[in-house]
């Protein structure tokens, strides 16, 4: 698959997830076999620009090309200026975000609420494209199938988006209404891969390598998108191209690497974070990981209350020296990741 001039490794990415896909999670989901991923959401709004937060969503530092930021915002010149900064900071590829369904979010005429004025929606895309252009780069849109079941336009703001110039679409098969409930449906993915000639990525209940190959046949679409399903399994995605290309499952992963590649997530995210921010913000990583393990449940409450990033990681080599390293781990239940309602809006997928 292709987005503009940049040709992409496998047809399995990562999504964009709020206070999840920072810099340490992208470098270990493409190490772990991603073929693309983009950042988290960042504002438009250049009075925030300069924030801690916002910083670090900047932070390309060691990333692999083509480095992909996503934007969101209601405002068209705002988001034409805000597309320039982030390729100033090395985008290689923007996204607009019109598929967050998060009340903060939509109640600024963002995200996914945008797709109640499909007006508005032209005047962005055009905005953001035509200041992309002129430097070669190519502008995506990750969007829902509508505001509501019954107001679906998904069709039409694709064929929107594509006599604009965008260059890819990524669609999540549930409506803004939906949020994150209910199983996602990929009929209107399937009406517009039909119906437009550029790329289409499919988005939404994509937890296994079968579930992947199965949306891909039944949609036509040239790419799967990854969100929930890689909290605390980023090797899902080699899992995924290996079987898209072999139809052949991979071993599950051992004890050992279980444990290695969690203490390199940490060590990368500690570092980022720094201290204080760090142990605390790597307490959900943690618990995504081992939620499935056997002794978790004892296991995970003392790691919400370790303050040190040393006392941390000890701990958990201390648990990983309770299990025998070639033994393979449990596989997780299809569909685990994504049951029930994630307890902070600042973990989830746009």
């Amino acid at each position: 698959m292709r987005i503009g001039s940049w040709s992409l490794p496998n047809p399995v990415f990562v999504a964009p997830m709020a206070g999840v896909t920072d810099r340490p999670y992208r470098k270990l989901c493409k190490a772990l076999g991603a073929g693309y991923a983009v950042s988290e959401m960042a504002a438009s709004n250049p009075r925030l620009w300069d924030s801690v937060k916002t910083s670090r969503r900047l932070n390309h530092d060691g990333e692999i090309d083509p480095i992909a930021v996503q934007i969101a915002g209601s405002d068209p010149e705002m988001m034409a200026e805000a597309a320039l900064f982030n390729v100033k900071k090395g985008a290689r590829i923007i996204d607009i975000n019109m598929g967050c369904p998060v009340k903060k979010v939509c109640n600024v005429a963002s995200g996914s609420a945008l797709l109640r004025d499909e007006n508005q929606v032209s005047r962005i895309l055009r905005s953001v494209v035509d200041a992309c252009a002129p430097l070669d780069v190519p502008v995506t849109l990750k969007t829902r199938t509508g505001w509501d079941r019954e107001s679906r336009n998904a069709l039409r703001i694709a064929k929107m988006a594509e006599d604009i110039g965008i260059a890819a679409l990524i669609l999540h098969g549930r409506t803004r209404c939906d949020l994150y409930q209910g199983e996602a449906e990929y009929d209107t993915i399937r009406e517009v891969k039909q119906a437009v000639t550029i790329p289409v990525v499919a988005n939404g209940d994509i937890d296994s390598p079968e579930k992947a190959r199965s949306v891909l046949e039944y949609t036509g679409a040239d790419a799967v998108m990854i969100g929930r399903a890689a909290q605390g399994r980023p090797w899902i995605f080699r899992e995924i191209s290996h079987y898209l290309a072999s139809g052949r499952h991979l071993p599950a992963p051992t004890y050992g690497e279980l444990r290695d590649c969690l203490l390199d997530h940490l060590e990368d995210h500690y570092q980022f974070y720094g201290e204080f921010t760090g142990v605390r913000s790597a307490r959900k990583h943690i618990g995504w990981y081992l939620a499935d393990m056997p002794d978790a449940g004892e296991f995970l409450p003392r790691i919400n209350q370790i303050s040190s990033t040393r006392d941390q990681a000890l701990a958990i080599e201390q648990w990983f020296d309770r299990h025998p390293p070639n033994e393979p781990i449990m596989a997780r239940a299809a569909g685990a990741r994504r049951a029930g309602t994630p307890q902070n809006i600042d973990t989830l997928g746009s």
